[in-house]
């Protein structure tokens, strides 16, 4: 089973068609303003390749989490402009998803056009868990490019969503990757597929459930897993150690233990934390032994001890995946332990390593810390997709592709 890609539609012609392409623009915002473009700057080649080849584009995305209606402060105005100027050339907004404005103004769009639809969770039939809604706002998705229309995925973000501009649009028109999906499936494949070895992998956030299913996934098959970030307490705790008030999930700590047991030899904990008197920029902060935090303080980053050892490992991999910062690297106090493992990758890169920073706040983080986009021989766009895709779960916006594709 093979997927089309965008190329394959190039060839196939696209001069006066409507082309609906379903991009990843969910970029962060700080008052309006974009913090991270580098969504917007992954997704512009795919829409920029059909402009230039005469194609009407009609994309769609979303950003945050609006709750099914309209919110100003989740407005793709700000992306709009900014995919405008990564184009080069002007992109309508539309005022709305799939109403009369969207509606009148895919109906004057002339070749090389780009138009953006107003926030696609704007409409709660996006992420409805009933098919028949989500198959209503497909069709009229699929009515703003026309019956001679095409679909390009190309927001790998999204493409562990079963959701009517990811997964139900594909139902009804011929659909491709686009350059970044297919560019994200091709690295995937190259970390689950025979992987160069020593294979490391880093995983921070906040919360142990949150990566279990991954840990449990990769700890059998990698050489070195590399834990911090706020997940990394429960470890402690596990082995038994006083954590102060550092993030903690208590009802993960037996889960943690038999994990510890089990791969004893290949999972590697902080040795030394920096503390914090609170979670402020401007806390009280010193360094401690992993096992002498004081009551009453928490960790809020790895310790200097804890990154030269992890960077030992990681400078002589072959492969080393990442997601997850190793602390609140928002705070330049606390920035000290993500700096020094990113920096490690990118030592590791620039010997000859296969590197991928998973998303996410790994991409922001790396970007927040000034480190150029090169040291990394891919910064991924997906954070949650790229995990369910190493953790072996279908992706349902990636199977529809391939499902259909084999029925045309």
């Amino acid at each position: 089973m093979t997927i089309k890609t965008l190329q394959d539609l190039l060839n196939d012609g696209v001069e006066g068609r409507g082309v609906l392409v379903r991009s990843d623009l969910n970029v962060p915002l700080d008052n309006g303003v974009i913090t991270d473009p580098g969504r917007i700057i992954a997704s512009a080649p795919t829409i920029k390749a059909l402009a230039e080849a005469g194609a009407k584009v009609v994309v769609t995305a979303h950003l945050g989490r609006p709750k099914g209606e309209p919110d100003p402060k989740f407005s793709l105005a700000p992306v709009a402009a900014r995919l405008a100027e990564e184009l080069g050339r002007n992109v309508q907004l539309a005022g709305d998803v799939v109403g009369y404005d969207a509606l009148s103004r895919s109906e004057g769009l002339t070749d090389g056009d780009v138009m953006l639809l107003e926030n696609v969770r704007f409409d709660p039939r996006e992420t409805s868990k009933d098919e028949a809604e989500r198959t209503k706002l497909a069709k009229a998705l699929v009515e703003l490019v026309g019956d001679d229309g095409a679909f390009v995925s190309d927001g790998f973000g999204v493409v562990h969503r079963k959701q009517a501009s990811v997964y139900d649009v594909a139902k009804l028109l011929p659909h491709y990757a686009g350059n970044l999906v297919a560019a994200e499936t091709e690295v995937l494949k190259k970390l689950t597929e025979e992987p160069a070895r020593p294979y490391a992998v880093v995983l921070g956030g906040s919360k142990v459930s949150d990566k279990l299913a991954v840990i449990e996934a990769l700890a059998p098959k990698v050489d070195t897993l590399v834990i911090g970030g706020g997940m990394c307490f429960t470890f402690l705790a596990a082995q038994g150690l006083s954590v102060g008030t550092s993030l903690l999930q208590d009802e993960m700590i037996e889960t943690c233990k038999g994990l510890l047991d089990k791969y004893a030899d290949v999972i590697h904990l902080p040795v030394d934390i920096v503390v914090a008197d609170k979670f402020a920029a401007d806390a009280e902060s010193k360094t401690v032994a992993a096992n002498e935090i004081p009551d009453g303080w928490m960790g809020l980053d790895i310790g200097p001890d804890s990154a030269a050892r992890f960077a030992a490992l990681l400078t002589e991999a072959k492969t080393v995946f990442w997601n997850g910062p190793m602390g609140v690297f928002e705070f330049e106090k606390f920035a000290a332990g993500t700096r020094g493992v990113a920096e490690a990758i990118a030592t590791a890169t620039s010997k000859g390593a296969f590197t991928v920073v998973g998303g996410g706040d790994s991409a922001a983080a790396v970007r927040t810390l000034g480190l150029p986009d090169e040291g990394f021989s891919h910064i991924s766009t997906g954070g949650g997709a790229s995990l369910e895709y190493l953790e072996g779960k279908e992706l349902p916006g990636l199977a529809v592709l391939e499902v259909n594709t084999a029925e045309d």
